[in-house]
């Protein structure tokens, strides 16, 4: 069998991506006949399982990252790059445990939030509407450059897989993305990470075994990695105190990932929170686990056999993809690479859904409010098109890497919403005005110093640039709190959320922009919510 010249073996492997994208498109559809408005649209109605919850957060988290980024970086400079695995392991867990549950009774006391920028606004009372109209801006800003990274990951696929072009690749993976994505709405974003979890995990598990096996075991595969580099299994060495706190620092920007944290707010109920931690955190510690042996077996497979190479040598990137190839037959080896496009795909679709949301919900109906749900529904999808185009313009630029752009938007996110996120749910003083100054000072520093040589290393104080997350949620959190003590404080309206907390068995009035109304958590649901 030889399909487009790509010889048996490509064929097959092209005949295993298709039957993916084939189960991705039905899924989407699937979603199609379930979203009925745009609220499904956006939320899925909150209704959704915490195994679905805890898998397609995870699958949406991880993207070309986990099966990309991290091996190649593990690859090439050893364990010391694991304290970023470290550091997100310890945050996705204080994510589920302290921010899901609380997020998702807030957001519905708070005028039943659907968005993470109407949630600040209800959530504060904030009736100028700046606040949410500058945080969906910000969403807008940072997730295009976050859904480039994914069609670069695309790109970078097919050059590996099927030693295409990288413009042909990156366009069919935006274009199966976008397709179940438009149509699909919130449930179909989710429902595809969910099975796009599974189909990651397995490869995570199914590809370092066999790769242990090739090179004779695990003890031939420690002294295959010594002999490459004595020192790749040590946490310090190959990098310096800076470099090792910029890595784990990755870790507070779980607080305030939009596309991570919606999830939360669509769980069936508060309770779900804690069955969602287990799973989530159980997958990733699993998912962490097979990309270290991976990348280890890696670096002594090739090294054992010099006549095989990395299609990316440069960064390594591609060491899943050429480990599967190399070692699997042709049609399951194609199922390993549809597990690296289900890494890729499912971080896609999610930002494309809340950016979209962060278009109609944030910004279109606060300058045009009224619009019936169809109408929310179908710009939705116009929304989703056009930040897709945007995003594929950005990824023509072939030698981005997929962690830079991702570790770019990622410390976009956790230093613009991730303090103001957590304050919201734990601390009654917190103000509008002391939202709006964190959110914009954390971005604004995270966004200079990413772009800045001498400010990033302190003027050549550090050794190496420091990673932009720190400084700006440092600066965000600062002035979170400066700013919210210096102006007036919240009053009983502002404070309905946190009086639902302490007594959540009383009825508490759903904080409104105009008139009440009333709610609870597991299935009392407010005016226009969905049963």
């Amino acid at each position: 069998m030889d399909l487009f010249g790509l010889g048996p073996d490509g064929s097959y492997k092209l005949i295993a991506v298709i039957i993916y994208f084939i189960a991705m498109l039905l899924i989407g559809y699937y979603a199609f006949k379930k979203t009925d408005d745009g609220d499904d649209y956006m939320l899925g109605g909150r209704r959704l399982h915490p195994f679905t919850a805890a898998l397609s957060a995870g699958a949406s988290d991880m993207s070309g990252w986990l099966m990309m980024g991290l091996p190649g970086a593990l690859y090439m400079m050893g364990m010391f790059q694991a304290w970023m695995a470290i550091g997100l392991t310890i945050g996705a867990a204080l994510n589920w445990i302290f921010v899901a549950p609380r997020l998702r009774r807030f957001t519905e006391v708070t005028n039943d939030s659907i968005t993470i920028p109407s949630y600040f606004e209800n959530r504060l009372g904030d009736k100028s509407r700046i606040l949410r109209i500058v945080s969906g801006i910000v969403i807008l800003v940072f997730f295009t450059f976050y859904v480039s990274s994914g069609m670069t990951a695309g790109g970078k696929f097919f050059q590996s897989a099927f030693n295409g072009s990288y413009l042909t690749g990156m366009l069919l993976v935006a274009g199966i993305t976008l397709a179940y994505t438009m149509f699909g709405g919130f449930l179909g974003a989710t429902y595809t990470d969910t099975v796009q979890g599974l189909i990651m995990l397995a490869a995570l598990l199914i590809v370092p075994v066999l790769a242990v096996i090739s090179v004779g075991g695990p003890q031939q595969v420690i002294d295959g990695v010594l002999s490459v580099n004595p020192d790749f299994g040590s946490l310090m060495k190959g990098g310096t105190i800076v470099g090792a706190v910029s890595a784990a620092a990755w870790g507070l920007g779980y607080f305030g990932q939009p596309h991570i944290i919606i999830r939360f707010m669509a769980l069936r109920s508060s309770r779900d929170a804690r069955w969602g931690a287990a799973i989530g955190v159980g997958w990733m510690v699993l998912s962490v686990i097979g990309v270290i042996v991976t990348s280890m077996a890696g670096i002594a497979y090739f090294n054992l056999n010099q006549d095989k190479q990395l299609t990316d040598a440069k960064s390594a990137e591609t060491v899943v993809l050429d480990l599967a190839q190399n070692l699997m037959p042709s049609l399951l080896a194609g199922f390993v690479l549809a597990a690296v496009l289900a890494a890729i795909m499912s971080t896609i679709s999610s930002q494309l859904v809340v950016t979209s949301s962060a278009l109609v919900e944030d910004l279109a109906l606060v300058f045009k409010p009224g619009m019936s749900k169809t109408t929310k529904l179908w710009l939705g999808r116009v929304a989703v098109l056009i930040v897709a185009i945007i995003a594929a313009f950005l990824a023509l630029e072939e030698n981005a890497t997929v962690l830079g752009l991702v570790a770019f938007a990622w410390a976009g996110f956790g230093s613009a919403f991730g303090p103001v996120v957590v304050l919201s749910l734990y601390w009654k003083r917190l103000t509008n005005w002391g939202a709006m100054a964190g959110i914009v000072g954390g971005a604004t520093v995270a966004f200079v110093w990413s772009k800045s040589t001498t400010l990033s290393t302190l003027g050549g104080a550090l050794s190496e640039p420091l990673y932009e997350i720190v400084p700006g949620f440092l600066t965000c959190l600062v002035l979170a709190v400066v700013v919210s003590l210096l102006t007036p404080a919240p009053g009983e309206k502002e404070l309905a959320g946190f009086h639902h907390m302490e007594a959540p068995t009383q009825a508490v009035p759903i904080v409104q922009a105009a008139g009440a109304g009333s709610t609870g958590d597991a299935g009392h649901r407010g005016p226009g919510m969905k049963a």
